[in-house]
């Protein structure tokens, strides 16, 4: 099987880097580098290129070398991250209301957004297995569960922490609150049981489905806010929120994504080894032995 080439996906995610954030760190030095494209336009360009090519590098087992590929996405992702805190913590002015509160939001937005878009990836995947039967789909459900419900505990972490000066408690049964530590709860149950099931394929399907189940309460977490009465903030848009402070959330969020993408290309790998272990045909005895030897 010929190599892909990785030139599609890294001029995706310089696409969505672009008008992500250097357009409007331009903006913000007063150069006008947007093509006329209006910000609500340049939001979505980003994001859209940013899954894109995350997608591209998750799907594509034919990189060539794909520990360099996962690596570079890491070392990419913590270089913006890096970036993105110092103009957060340093660089970008506290908020009017909030004050030094509001720079959590720097790392604890862009943590929401990835750690919903793992578990949506582990969906996606848990409908191709169950479609194809494809045990490298299953290999990147378990990758994109375990990313996602480690980036969804931090999200809760972050919240309590962000919580205690402004809400006055370090927790609140608030619907975006509870939703979340709902979807938390449900997909450890997931990862539990795939530790407890040991035939390949029962695991396989019943975890799929379950993650197709449990994936109810994904948009039930997004939209919390809009349906119940809520403590939480609602969402804000690209043209009501200063280019001072959505540039530093525009880069933890592509740094986090790209730090999320190399990790489950890691684990999945991973993940697929087993498996393939897992459905190898047992060894002869001599051969056993011999290799004992």
């Amino acid at each position: 099987m010929r190599e892909r080439s990785i030139v599609p996906g890294i001029v995706l995610l310089l696409l969505a880097a672009w008008f992500g954030f250097a357009v409007a760190l331009a903006n913000h030095y007063g150069l006008d580098v947007s093509f006329g494209i209006s910000t609500g336009l340049q939001a979505a360009i980003a994001a859209i290129a940013g899954i894109v090519g995350a997608v591209y590098f998750l799907v594509s087992d034919n990189l060539g070398p794909s520990l360099k590929a996962a690596r570079l996405l890491v070392v990419l992702g913590i270089a913006c991250f890096l970036l993105g805190s110092w103009y957060g913590l340093f660089v970008a002015p506290p908020e009017k209301f909030m004050g030094q509160v509001q720079r959590i939001m720097y790392v604890h937005v862009p943590t929401a957004w990835n750690g919903l878009l793992a578990i949506t990836f582990g969906f996606v995947c848990a409908c191709v297995f169950l479609f194809k039967s494809d045990w490298k789909w299953d290999a990147r459900l378990e990758a994109s569960i375990e990313v996602g419900v480690l980036l969804s505990f931090l999200l809760c972490c972050q919240g309590a922490i962000w919580a205690k000066p402004t809400w006055g408690v370090w927790w609140d049964w608030d619907p975006r609150l509870t939703t979340t530590a709902v979807l938390v709860f449900a997909f450890l149950g997931i990862l539990a049981l795939r530790r407890f099931v040991e035939d390949p394929l029962r695991r396989a399907v019943w975890s799929s489905v379950a993650t197709i189940i449990a994936y109810v309460d994904v948009p039930i977490v997004y939209f919390s806010v809009k349906w119940w009465n809520s403590l939480h903030q609602q969402q804000s848009s690209p043209q009501t929120v200063s280019s001072q402070f959505y540039l530093p959330l525009r880069m933890n969020a592509f740094g986090v994504l790209f730090i999320m993408t190399g990790f489950i290309m890691l684990r999945s790998r991973i993940a697929r080894e087993r498996v393939e272990q897992e459905l190898a045909p047992p060894l002869p005895r001599a051969v056993e032995m011999q290799e004992a030897v």
